[in-house]
This record gives structure tokens, sequence and C-alpha cells, in this order.
């Protein structure tokens, strides 16, 4: 699988002078600082079209250091990094990755240094969601497990889980019911990535090749990724068949019901699907 690669940006040694430091002296005299950014952004768009504002400018990227720097006073040159690395994620969509370095050559310790400097690495986080099926072995059981796993990737958070939800099959009828459950979470993975620890988990679970929309021991589907669009033959987001399948949308208005994908509020297409009788039937709480 491969999707756009991320182009990485850099400013080096921006020099500009502030009262930064714990010391007294420091806030009086100042000194100069110096601070570096590299950024990792999806700049396909940009490149292809040759398209300068679709691209990540090396001077907006030293506006937004410049008045980080010089609206408040920091104590920290760690807390500086910091705010700046948050500042450019908040006013550049389409940075996914900031590593922000504050060199300070006049720091105040008592050794022969010639600088010191700190370095902070942030990463975009996306809302993402999945729908999660099985109709094979102790489903409820391997459902749970699914999300456990999915919970325990680095980069990945598990924020909120439906209830379990009896499902009729999809696009292939003979075969057994299925149970569904959707989850959404937070990630500071990228969606090719976030695919992989899907199909990994499958795999681990137990899940074996067989035909399309076939019986599986577990499915876990990237329904969404953010405003995230994706067109590609090993994924595409959101999910090409989100507004057609009941068993995705209910789970998900359970647990998400003010939700909007594509500018589509779920809740809304839930309503106007058509439905048959029993298609997906929400599990009482035990």
């Amino acid at each position: 699988m491969i999707l756009p690669a991320l182009t990485t940006v850099s400013v080096r040694d921006l020099c500009l002078f502030g009262h930064h430091g714990v010391h007294e002296e420091e806030a009086r005299l100042g000194q100069r600082f110096y601070v570096s950014i590299i950024v990792k952004a999806d700049l396909s768009a940009a490149i292809v079209g040759d398209d300068y504002t679709q691209a990540v400018c090396y001077g907006a990227l030293c506006d937004i250091a410049k008045q980080t720097f010089t609206t408040t006073r920091f104590q920290l040159i760690e807390t500086l990094a910091d705010r700046i690395g948050k500042a450019i994620l908040q006013q550049c969509s389409a940075v996914q990755e900031v590593s922000v370095k504050v060199r300070k050559p006049s720091a105040p310790v008592p050794h022969p240094v010639e600088d010191v400097s700190v370095e902070v690495t942030q990463h975009r986080q996306h809302q993402v969601g999945f729908s999660l099926g099985a109709n094979l072995g102790e489903r409820e059981a391997v459902l749970q497990a699914a999300v456990q796993a999915l919970g325990h990737r680095p980069g990945l958070e598990i924020e909120s889980v439906s209830s379990f939800y009896d499902s009729a099959p999809w696009g292939v009828e003979d075969q057994p019911a299925f149970v569904n459950i959707a989850a959404l979470g937070r990630t500071v993975l990228t969606p090719q990535e976030l695919l992989a620890v899907c199909k990994q988990i499958e795999q681990e679970l137990g899940r074996v090749p067989g035909r399309r929309w076939g019986e599986r021991a577990v499915d876990i589907d990237i329904i969404f990724y953010g405003d995230v669009e994706v067109t590609h033959p090993a994924l595409t987001l959101p999910h090409p068949y989100l507004f057609e399948r009941a068993f995705v949308l209910e789970p998900l208005v359970e647990i998400a019901p003010l939700i909007e994908i594509a500018g589509r509020r779920a809740s809304e297409a839930l309503a106007d699907m058509e439905r048959s009788a029993g298609d997906v039937t929400r599990r009482k709480a035990e």
C-alpha cells in the first residue's frame, strides 16, 4: 500500500531576542535565542500543481514562532518550544508532525558550554472511527479483544465503544449472523500505519483469507480518519459503504449521535436508509 508521502520542510536558527528564563537578569537584560523548526506535511497537491497556496510557507513558520516568542515570557525553553509546536499544528492544517528546537547560547550555567537547547516533537491527532464485526467463534469475546488490542497500540487511544448489535449478513446472505460494534478514538498514526495495525490484529485473532463479505473471525474496518480523504486500492476513506450499512451506522450513532462525516450527519443518513425488519438489533445491557 502506498499513500502520499510526507514532505519535510525546515527552518534553521531563526534568531530572536527575548527575555525568557528563570533568573531575574535574564528577564531584565534579555538575550538571543535560536529557533529551528522541522515539519512533515502532506504537500502532494502543492507539488503536483506547483501551487504555492497549498504549500507550507517558510515565512509563515517564522511568523508563528516569532508571535509565540514575543507574546509571553517563558521561564523554560521547553515550554516555549512546546507552545510554538502547538501553534504550528493549529495554524497549518497540512502539517502532521512538527519538531521545534530552541537554542540558548548565553544560558547562565557555571560551566563552559557552547549553548544549551531543547527539542520538542509533536504529532497531529486525528479522530478515527472503527466498525468491528464477527460471525465465527466466540464473537463477543473476540470483538472485546480486538478493541483492547487497538487501545494498546502505541499512537492510538480508544475513547468510546458501542453496545453489541446483532446484524443480518450484508452482501453475502448464506452465512451466520454477525455481531457488530463501533469504536471511536484518536491517533497520531498515518492511515497507512493504522490499516497495518488493523490487519495485524485481525490475523492475531484468527482471521484467515476468505470470500469477499463472507464469514470471518473478526473484521476491523476504518470508517473515517478525521476529515482526510483517501482513494487507493487498499484503502478508501471515508469507508465507501459507510452510508449503506445500518450495522455500521447504528453503533456509531449510539456513541456519537451528532457526528458528521464527509459533510453528512450519520444520524440523518441512518434515518434515510431503507431498512428491513430485524436487520440490526441492539443488545440489551446485561
